[in-house]
């Protein structure tokens, strides 16, 4: 248990083998062998803050905190909450993290889905703060993830999946966010990690027209790309993706 990320980061730099712990939920699925644990629990990094212009959220903040924040709820709308009602169960989601969920990056993560598509930032130790869509197409190295930031803005949102069972990850998920009449549509468990099909938001207005959503479901599922694993094939996911994106657009609208 470390005093301060300076210490944390070099017990990481030690040894190759060395890992930030974070809910633990997922390590007892590999087979991998760890010499060290570093475990930042005791470094106040677990609050949901605001400053003037955006929002502060530790990493060993839980996903149920998350979950259930008025300040969330106020700046992004019920975004976090459906989003993460679907991931396991309420004992699994007071344990998992936001840093291990993020710095994972997980083709499956809902939390990734949901935090595309807003204005997202991670500050990283060593990196300094990247844009979140930086720090999932950068090269992993060795670094160890502090907070995520959001743009502190009113943000309409909507969060779409589907799911074999209640539980289940997700077969493919789509989150949609409109904020000062710009739009964003983000894919998630396609089966890779989210990307944001910006063409497509880029046709959509503030109020868009039927012509004009078709047109954006159209580009949607020939801009992304999609894959198959064992819970669909890539065909049904195109066809997949078309229903939700609708889905997420009227949500918005109504």
């Amino acid at each position: 248990m470390v005093q301060s990320l300076d210490e944390a980061y070099e017990l990481l730099a030690q040894d190759r083998n060395n890992v930030i712990l974070g809910g633990l939920l997922w390590i007892k699925m590999g087979r991998k062998q760890y010499q060290t644990g570093i475990d930042l629990s005791g470094l106040g990094l677990n609050a949901i803050s605001e400053t003037e212009d955006s929002i502060h959220i530790g990493c060993m903040t839980t996903l149920r905190q998350m979950e259930i924040s008025p300040l969330l709820l106020q700046w992004f709308g019920p975004l976090f909450s459906d989003a993460f009602k679907g991931i396991v169960g309420v004992q699994f989601r007071n344990l998992a993290t936001l840093g291990g969920s993020v710095y994972s990056r997980f083709g499956f993560s809902d939390v990734i889905t949901a935090l595309t598509a807003l204005d997202t930032q991670v500050r990283l130790y060593r990196a300094g703060v990247v844009t979140l869509s930086k720090f999932l197409n950068m090269d992993q190295k060795r670094d160890i993830l502090e907070k995520v930031i959001i743009k502190k803005q009113v943000t309409q949102t909507s969060f779409q999946t589907l799911r074999k069972s209640a539980t289940d990850f997700s077969i493919l998920s789509v989150a949609t966010s409109l904020c000062k009449g710009n739009w964003k549509i983000a894919a998630g468990a396609r089966p890779s990690m989210a990307i944001l099909a910006e063409n497509a938001a880029g046709l959509l207005s503030p109020e868009p027209d039927e012509k004009t959503i078709k047109a954006a479901l159209d580009r949607v599922v020939n801009e992304l790309s999609f894959g198959t694993d064992q819970r669909a094939g890539a065909g049904y996911r195109k066809l997949l993706a078309g229903v939700l994106v609708k889905r997420g657009i009227e949500a918005i609208c109504r």
